[in-house]
């Protein structure tokens, strides 16, 4: 019988994430911040390939589970993989969301919404700036 995967964690420094990434990914990954609607460069990718994390580059979603949702970001119906992600309740902004965080390294990566299309009725709606792609 196969062992199961354990995720290996990758833990760094505040200093060390703000050399390694970028200000725009800094903001977005390791304060909790958001990109702009539409501005992000992977919302209208469709090339066939991976999704994986920009601060760690673990594997986080496929490009046959990314959809058109028209909220101005990155949208998938399901992750790669159930440990690829790990979810959070977030009731900041008056609001109740679920906050996506990569599961290997803690960079927020955005929310999922129970809108999305079938069959598992989610949207992972994904900040750009948390991505990286790879071209299959």
């Amino acid at each position: 019988m196969a062992e199961a995967t354990k995720v290996q964690k990758v833990h760094k420094t505040e200093a060390e994430w703000r050399e390694l990434l970028t200000p725009e990914q800094f903001h977005v990954m390791r304060e909790g911040g958001t990109e702009r609607p539409f501005t992000g460069a992977l919302v209208n990718n469709h090339e066939d390939g991976i999704y994986h994390c920009g601060a760690c580059n673990a594997p986080l979603f496929t490009s046959d589970k990314k959809f058109e949702s028209g909220s101005g970001w990155p949208s998938f119906w399901n992750p790669v993989s159930p440990d690829a992600i790990v979810s959070i309740e977030d009731n900041s902004l008056g609001m109740r969301r679920v906050e996506v965080q990569c599961a290997t390294c803690g960079a927020h990566l955005g929310h999922v919404f129970p809108d999305g299309p079938t069959p598992t009725g989610l949207r992972y709606c994904i900040n750009s700036a948390s991505l990286g792609f790879e071209k299959k």
